[in-house]
């Protein structure tokens, strides 16, 4: 367990995952992977287990690679492109996008860009200059290309950078990057999320402000939030 201290960041970018720390749509995308995982017997619990922050490709591959690939995740990003049930913005996350300027923050998410956009709209979310999907790159999480992707189009140095993650697979992917992590409790307890270099309970329990005289973003919270 980690020492409930506070901590201070200054950087120049900040990148966040999408669903489990902007958006909410665990229902959404467990219900997807039940079905899916029922039609293959699959178990459900390991399955989502291992879904929650991979592209949709690479679970299958990993899962049942025995089964065509891409036309498995064709058919799983065309059933979340199609719904918003159990798809809700995380508390907080619309204001703090809202007071940040969009040349120092961007979106980098395991999911195709027509889920994303979907999600980003329907939860009333500002719409990224900078939004990096599972679709445009050709190596998902943990591997850093989203990442380092989203710091060139921002033009910031990836170690410049902070990375604000709900999933294991994300973590790592920011320190492969050489960014910083800060890691929100839900998807996974803080048990799971030791790779992050700080973990709180929830989006809200970070106070995130732009220094406009310093094109900085400053940020403070407690490990373990509250």
């Amino acid at each position: 367990m980690r020492d409930r201290a506070a901590f201070s960041i200054s950087c120049v970018g900040l990148l966040f995952d999408l669903d489990g720390v902007l958006v909410d749509s665990a229902t959404c995308v467990e219900n997807t992977w039940r079905r899916w995982a029922q039609r293959h017997g699959l178990d459900a619990d390991h399955v989502i287990s291992v879904a929650h922050g991979r592209r949709t490709i690479e679970t299958v591959q990993m899962l049942a690679p025995h089964l065509g690939a891409t036309d498995e995740a064709a058919t799983l990003a065309a059933s979340e492109s199609q719904t918003t049930d159990g798809v809700f913005e995380v508390p907080g996350a619309r204001e703090l996008l809202e007071s940040l300027p969009r040349h120092r923050w961007a979106i980098v998410t395991s999911g195709i860009r027509a889920v994303a956009t979907l999600r980003i709209r329907h939860t009333g979310l500002p719409m990224p200059d900078v939004l990096v999907s599972a679709d445009e790159i050709e190596r998902g999480k943990p591997h850093p290309e989203g990442y380092l992707t989203a710091a060139s189009r921002l033009g910031a140095d990836p170690t410049s950078c902070v990375v604000i993650e709900d999933a294991p697979a994300g973590l790592a992917a920011a320190h492969a990057g050489g960014m910083r992590a800060i890691a929100i409790e839900g998807t996974y307890a803080a048990s799971a999320l030791t790779q992050a270099d700080h973990v709180v309970r929830r989006l809200s329990d970070l106070t995130i402000a732009y220094r406009a005289d310093r094109d900085r973003i400053e940020i403070s919270g407690i490990d373990g939030g509250d």
